[in-house]
């Protein structure tokens, strides 16, 4: 998936998304688990913003994403910054690193957006490989309830300065997925030019989830009810999970 429109209109999109907030709460979680993130890859970076958070905050850290169109905005936005960050373009599922790292990091329901079960099941592996032994590997991922619930069949509205965005959902029960259509329409002089998205995005329950770490050689250490440390109830919307790799 290149996201090739949604790049252009991903920041005034997610606006409301609080990255300061997201990055104060991963840095109290890695206390909590007394993890020093050492070297930390931010996997399924997007345009950069939480990666330049981080960074902000003393991480050695550094960016991977499928999309050209979403890491040429994450550069970008960097320099202005001036800061100098790597930022590699890679499926998450082939992800292929020099060297190991002592912290993955994966937000806003990247992980969601992978295809198949089999896809999932890859990246949890190619994370695990590259992990050095004791490391953490967090991610959030947007749960069942979500998709049947929130999600559904529903239509949103969003309409930004630059862009008027119709965000549409059709459920699908079978593998609890969400076919997600956007279509934009951005100010071109007196006309509005018209583009659009279309992706999917799948759900699994939280034994799932374990299943695919454990496969991988991973433990998880820890469940939390996003942006908390609350442990998941039954109407949560998006669980942030912890996972470790084994010292041995």
């Amino acid at each position: 998936m290149s996201y090739t429109d949604f790049a252009q209109y991903y920041d005034g999109l997610m606006q409301n998304a609080g990255y300061p907030e997201r990055a104060e709460y991963l840095c109290a979680l890695l206390r909590h688990f007394h993890h020093e993130p050492g070297e930390t890859l931010d996997l399924a970076c997007g345009t950069g913003t939480l990666t330049l958070e981080l960074k902000k905050r003393g991480f050695s850290i550094f960016g991977v994403d499928a999309s050209v169109d979403m890491l040429t905005q994450a550069q970008a936005k960097a320099a202005d910054c001036g800061e100098q960050i790597l930022f590699l373009h890679q499926r998450m599922q082939r992800l292929e690193l020099f060297g190991t790292v002592d912290t993955v990091l994966c937000t806003l329901d990247s992980l969601n957006h992978l295809a198949t079960p089999q896809d999932v099941q890859e990246t949890f592996v190619r994370v695990a490989r590259y992990l050095e032994p004791g490391g953490l590997f967090v991610f959030d991922m947007n749960t069942p309830y979500k998709h049947r619930e929130i999600l559904g069949d529903n239509i949103f509205l969003y309409d930004t300065d630059e862009v008027y965005c119709i965000w549409q959902n059709h459920y699908q029960p079978s593998g609890c997925r969400v076919h997600i259509t956007l279509d934009f329409f951005a100010r071109d002089g007196a006309l509005y030019r018209r583009s659009g998205e279309s992706f999917f995005e799948r759900a699994y329950e939280t034994e799932q989830i374990h299943a695919f770490l454990q496969k991988a050689g991973l433990r998880c250490v820890g469940t939390f009810a996003e942006q908390s440390f609350q442990p998941p109830a039954a109407d949560t919307q998006r669980i942030v999970y912890v996972a470790q790799k084994p010292n041995f």
